[in-house]
């Protein structure tokens, strides 16, 4: 086992588990909680789930399973060179989009907006439904039973979502705490005010990474832009004419992979050098020292921070408000939100979800219709559209 820093977490001094399950002689607790996620019905469904190109064409666009899988390297990566635990970086990355709905983000602001009377919708808190109650694999309990860590860094990897006074924080700063938090079940309390470890921490970032190189490529690929398009965009641009000059003459698809490498290579060091200083300016010794910190730890440079907001910005005007992509976008809210109708007009779901519909009142209907559709696959989701309404987008 590789030796780990002080402030990372440990498996044997894990909070543990809902339900106990035994010592294993081969794994620690994250290696099993690793393996759960793996092994569970809403992982493989994320190789149907829209990332940001609903109409992939056969152009090899990234699903949801595939940015999963290149967050969990990228946060593994994170956590070898900090010294963390690894196996708990991973088991966060691969779970952290478990929550999501079908259509990519488009489901989930159709969802939200359906379910704005009930409590409205989260795919973090989805996420930890998912793993919480919804999958039901196991024949003494629901949900995958995982370790109290993983928990805490699926829910709150993005930082705390309260203030020390109780208000919403961040991003719930303005609409408020999404219902259910307090529903899952953990076995200690999930510290909604305090950071997240630095594992989860290095999975949020590695999100980050992931996104900016891999829509690059596929907006590529789409034809949406030119690596000349990229010239004087931040980031992106100085790797675009270092390339271009080193390697004039390669194929335009070879360029693009070396462009798309080099970016995530320089953003992962650039958190480690970064990181690496936070560390050691807070004087943080243990993982109580991460979560009582303040302030999240796992960072870009200030330098890099601005180049990469820069970036964002670039993708957003032309990648992914472009017509082509908005196009399907808009089809795609409009399947959901009639989907959420239907179902709760005629309590129509197929199985133990249907059995569950009949008896609800309409708060609990909403959200059995909700954790339906938001475990869907795209082709699902249409399937499912053209039963209810005999109509496919």
């Amino acid at each position: 086992m590789a030796q780990t820093a002080p402030y990372a977490s440990k498996p044997e001094l894990s909070l543990g588990r809902v339900y106990d399950t035994g010592p294993s002689p081969t794994r620690n607790q994250y290696q099993r909680d690793r393996d759960r996620i793996i092994h569970s019905t809403a992982f493989r469904r994320l190789q149907h789930k829209t990332q940001v190109f609903l109409d992939h064409g056969g152009k090899h666009f990234r699903n949801r399973l595939t940015h999963t899988l290149e967050v969990s390297q990228m946060a593994r990566s994170l956590a070898r060179a900090l010294l963390l635990d690894e196996d708990l970086a991973e088991a966060i990355a691969l779970s952290h989009d478990l929550g999501h709905t079908p259509f990519g983000h488009a489901g989930e602001r159709a969802l939200d907006r359906c379910m704005e009377r009930y409590g409205g919708f989260d795919h973090n808190l989805q996420a930890m439904r998912v793993v919480s109650i919804l999958e039901n694999r196991y024949a003494d309990h629901d949900g995958l039973n995982l370790t109290w860590e993983t928990l805490e860094g699926i829910l709150k990897h993005n930082g705390p979502l309260i203030d020390s006074h109780g208000a919403p924080f961040g991003r719930y700063a303005s609409d408020g705490l999404i219902a259910g938090i307090t529903a899952i079940p953990t076995v200690a309390d999930l510290r909604l005010a305090s950071f997240a470890s630095l594992e989860a921490q290095s999975a949020a970032i590695a999100d980050d990474i992931a996104y900016n190189a891999h829509d690059i490529d596929d907006a590529l690929r789409a034809g949406l832009i030119t690596l000349l398009d990229l010239d004087d965009v931040p980031l992106a641009g100085p790797i675009v004419r270092e390339v271009t000059r080193l390697y004039p003459d390669a194929p335009p698809k070879r360029q693009a992979h070396e462009v798309q490498r080099r970016l995530i290579t320089r953003s992962i060091e650039d958190v480690i050098a970064t990181t690496s200083a936070n560390i050691g300016a807070s004087g943080v010794q243990s993982p109580e020292d991460v979560r009582a910190a303040g302030q999240t730890l796992v960072t870009f440079s200030p330098a890099m921070a601005h180049a990469e907001r820069g970036l964002k910005s670039f993708l957003f005007e032309r990648v992914y408000r472009h017509e082509s992509v908005m196009v399907p976008v808009r089809q795609s809210e409009t399947v959901v939100a009639e989907l959420f109708q239907g179902y709760m007009a005629r309590r129509d779901l197929p199985g133990r979800w249907g059995v569950s519909a009949m008896a609800a009142d309409e708060r609990t209907l909403a959200r059995i219709v909700c954790d339906f559709i938001a475990g869907m696959t795209d082709p699902y989701a249409l399937e499912e559209h053209g039963r209810l309404f005999d109509a496919r987008p």
